[in-house]
């Protein structure tokens, strides 16, 4: 297999050794190239040959000696370098077959990709793995691996993806671990499928696993309003949060004793649904599925607090506006209450989105869309700035999930935005206004 070169950057060893765009790359160091990993691990070695057929049809041979952490220079037309790849499986929970008509072609695109699960964190469902791409993990140690589970059951993760590849795969899981190979697991769970008994037997089996399983998420299943002839689920309540939670927690606690960490984590939202307290900061441990929204109540409040200890009250005369999901309201209304306290002067305006585009059962701050933004502030005082959490927006863009612009918003509400990074840090600096360059332009 070869893959075409789009690019060559200026100054590089490529450049240096007259290679072109519209060249080909045949192999590395005698390795065929298949797609961005083949190709990372291999241009890591101080001596790197290359092998190429030019775009007349010639093939050559080009030596780099470079510094192990240097690039080749070669830019390729997708970060990949080969498409990539969809998932084949039809969950009864998934997201994207719960989006509404109209919207950007990338949102329903359903990934199920290997290589992104180790170079941004993807989760995978191991439904789409070859023999190949599974041994090529081992080969090269990709590690952390981050799988998408949802039960040990072999017949029920058939039903529940529509996937009869969906039970056999899960061998893979002993495969990684016996190889040494870490991984990350997550159970998307849905009220009376995969909870309850199969719940516990997820967490049995995964914590036999143990090391290598360094961490299970228990999550519960988004629904929105769009479910027309899809699987009827219900959401999780009071009740039924609470019984997921009492089955993680008591299996952390037993695991804990035994081998000095919980293992396994249920979200914040199944908190919150349970109306119980969220745990503490050292519960955690290393926050190993921060992205699953497990523990990240518990670490923005720690960071937020110490961010405020030890600075000095000064006088602000400010008053900003910022926007969140109805489920972390509390824990920003309570973070924005201690700024206020600390710092005389400073009015916060906290406003607290309902999802009306997905539906009133999705709460989290990442899917508000801007739509729904404009439409509960209008007529609203929101003084000299409208902080935005960046995690509603698109990766790289000042986009919203329904299109809508941070800049429409400006328009629409008379208002300057602020984009607000992660971390307590940066939105402790967005509220007050100090030190706002690389934040607000």
């Amino acid at each position: 297999m070869s893959v075409t070169i789009t690019g060559v950057k200026p100054h590089s060893h490529a450049a240096w050794h007259r290679i072109h765009p519209g060249d080909r790359l045949l192999s590395v160091n005698a390795h065929e190239i298949c797609d961005v990993l083949d190709y990372r691990f291999y241009i890591t070695e101080k001596r790197v040959e290359l092998k190429l057929e030019t775009r007349d049809g010639r093939q050559r041979t080009v030596v780099m000696h470079k510094k192990e952490t240097d690039d080749t220079g070669l830019v390729f037309s997708t970060y990949l370098m080969d498409g990539q790849q969809q998932c084949k499986n039809k969950c009864i929970f998934c997201f994207i077959d719960q989006m509404p008509p109209g919207m950007r072609k990338s949102l329903y695109f359903k990934d199920d990709d290997s290589r992104l699960s180790f170079l941004f964190g993807n989760y995978i469902t191991l439904t789409g793995l070859s023999e190949r791409e599974a041994q090529r993990i081992i080969d090269m140690h990709i590690s952390p691996v981050n799988i998408s589970v949802h039960t040990v059951n072999p017949d029920l993760r058939v039903e529940m993806m529509k996937n009869p590849k969906a039970g056999e795969s899960l061998y893979y899981l002993k495969k990684f671990a016996a190889a040494g190979i870490s991984m990350n697991t997550q159970l998307v769970l849905c009220p009376g499928i995969n909870d309850g008994k199969e719940l516990e037997r997820s967490l049995e089996e995964l914590s036999k696993l143990y090391p290598a399983v360094q961490s299970i998420a228990a999550v519960p299943v988004g629904l929105t309003k769009y479910r027309d002839g899809l699987y009827p689920l219900e959401p999780y309540n009071k009740q039924t949060a609470s019984q997921v939670l009492d089955t993680v927690n008591r299996f952390g606690e037993k695991f804990l004793k035994e081998n000095g960490t919980r293992l396994a984590y249920a979200a914040d939202e199944f908190y919150i649904k349970a109306e119980r307290e969220i745990p503490g900061y050292d519960y955690y441990e290393e926050f190993a599925q921060l992205e699953n929204g497990v523990g990240m109540w518990a670490l923005l409040e720690n960071q937020f607090n110490a961010e405020l200890e030890g600075l000095e009250g000064v006088t602000l005369n400010r008053t900003v506006s910022a926007v969140t999901g109805e489920a972390a309201y509390p824990l920003i209304n309570k973070l924005c209450g201690k700024a206020e306290e600390k710092y005389n002067g400073l009015k916060i305006n906290l406003y607290k989105i309902k999802n009306e585009f997905f539906g009133d059962s999705v709460t989290v701050t990442g899917l508000i869309t801007g739509g729904d933004i404009i439409n509960q502030l209008k007529g609203k005082p929101l003084g000299e700035k409208l902080i935005i959490p960046e995690v509603m927006l698109k990766s790289g863009e000042n986009i919203f999930l329904d299109d809508i612009s941070t800049e429409d918003i400006e328009k629409e509400l008379n208002i300057k935005v602020c984009i607000q990074p992660k971390g307590a840090h940066a939105m402790l600096e967005a509220l007050t206004g100090m030190h706002l360059d690389f934040i607000c332009k």
